[in-house]
């Protein structure tokens, strides 16, 4: 089956004026202003009211988090304060069922918003909980969407030097095995692959040296990405340099973590020297400006670390540090967010759009994604502009950043239509909501 997609309002990709051709879940051909498709097609659709975007990639987020947005115990705090108060009620009342929902809610949500490839830092694991990556798997797998799954882990409880409520750590060699099962089971390292699979080591502090260390050791092992949180805050660089007698970036490399199977979350502390440093090592970082400035942890240097060669992706991080699951808001933000910083010349609406794209896919280890080119993916995502915020905009691609879309009309992942009049097949939307606020009760109930 070839399908045109056709004549395009606008769409992000050079020589693809008149739209594209799909074929076998992948792009198969470019058409340029004025010219039909060079060999038949089997159907047409009409883009004329679209602005058609790479698929969206999501390289940062905790989607049990979905369960407290805009808790009452952790509001208006920083992010060591704001953890103290929810490790807490995390690690109690996170349950398989309402994981569940929490992941299939933050999942439902990024794909809305016009993601069509997500990473969930996952690295709570309360008792009861050890099947949380099959169920992320599972939910993925309903909604069509590729996955990272990430499977993360704590190992240092208060008593034992770190931050992590004794109820959700587990033993070393526990989660190792674990790892492994994942790794087995999920990691699909073929072109095209629905899920592959990362070891995350939640943070410096709250997991051990052996743990990043045997991390490392197997993602040589398995051919993975690995992936933690670095340099969020200057508390966590204070962390670091009274446990360990170093700053994050120095712990990282003593680790083996410098190398180009890492991707870091955050980013925000690094001088100048550590920019390089990454940079030489290829190491991707995940940019979450929105969770940056809830929780006031600074800015991520995304133009010095590009320019140094780490590939920069965007994340909408914690539905408890973002509130929301919406990857395009977090364009914006990243848009708004950078400019404070370098100026509205030198951050355009292409470079955000590419760090949610192209950047992310690299973060991710994946060529086959975050473009719009022959041979990649038939991962789309198709805006319209009807809404009253964008009456009388003149760029539409520029549009969608400036004027604030959050939602995609249609979404296509692996050339199959996943969201249709922006809302997701198969799911019952106003049941999910209701499911998901009865399970996020608990958790006010819990404070």
């Amino acid at each position: 089956m070839r399908t045109w997609i056709k004549t395009p309002l606008a769409i992000l990709a050079e020589g693809a004026e008149n739209g594209l051709v799909v074929a076998d879940g992948r792009i198969a051909e470019l058409v340029a202003r004025g010219a039909s498709p060079e060999a038949s097609v089997d159907a047409v659709w009409d883009a004329s009211a679209h602005v058609v975007l790479p698929g969206l990639v999501n390289t940062h987020h905790h989607m049990f988090q979905t369960l407290t947005r805009a808790h009452p115990a952790a509001i208006n705090k920083e992010l060591f304060p704001w953890l103290q108060a929810l490790l807490p009620i995390w690690a109690h009342n996170v349950k398989p069922d309402n994981f569940r929902l929490a992941s299939r809610l933050a999942l439902t949500e990024l794909l809305m918003s016009g993601a069509t490839c997500v990473s969930d830092h996952q690295y709570l694991y309360p008792p009861g909980l050890d099947a949380a990556m099959d169920i992320q798997a599972e939910e993925a797998a309903s909604l069509g969407m590729r996955m990272t799954l990430t499977r993360g882990s704590l190992n240092l409880a208060e008593d034992e030097g770190g931050m992590a409520d004794r109820g959700a750590v587990q033993d070393v060699d526990a989660i190792l095995a674990d790892c492994e099962r994942v790794l087995g089971r999920y990691h699909d390292r073929a072109d095209g692959a629905m899920t592959r699979v990362a070891m995350a080591p939640c943070a410096p502090f709250n997991v051990s040296k052996r743990l990043m260390v045997e991390t490392a050791a197997m993602a040589e092992k398995y051919d993975c990405r690995l992936h933690t949180h670095l340099a969020e805050t200057l508390d966590e660089e204070t962390f670091c340099l009274e446990k360990f007698a170093c700053r994050p970036v120095d712990y990282l490399e003593e680790v083996g973590w410098m190398n180009d199977r890492v991707w870091l979350a955050h980013g925000v502390h690094f001088n100048d020297d550590e920019i390089r440093r990454l940079g030489k090592a290829r190491v991707g970082v995940c940019h979450c400006p929105t969770s940056n400035m809830v929780l006031a942890s600074g800015h991520c240097r995304t133009r010095e670390l590009e320019a140094a060669g780490s590939p920069v992706g965007l994340g909408v991080d914690g539905s408890a540090s973002n509130d929301n699951s919406n990857l395009m808001e977090s364009v914006r933000h990243a848009l708004m967010i950078n400019r404070l910083r370098y100026g509205a010349a030198a951050i355009t609406h292409f470079d955000a759009l590419r760090w949610a794209t192209q950047g992310s896919a690299r973060c991710l280890g994946r060529d086959d994604i975050g473009a719009i080119a022959v041979g990649k993916q038939a991962d789309l995502a198709l805006y319209t502009l009807d809404e009253l915020r964008f009456s009388g905009a003149g760029e539409p691609i520029a549009a969608l950043v400036l004027c604030g879309a959050h939602r995609a009309d249609r979404v296509m992942i692996k050339g199959e239509w996943r969201v249709l009049d922006g809302m997701p097949v198969g799911v019952d939307v106003a049941r999910l909501r209701s499911e998901h606020g009865a399970a996020a009760k608990r958790f006010l109930e819990a404070f």
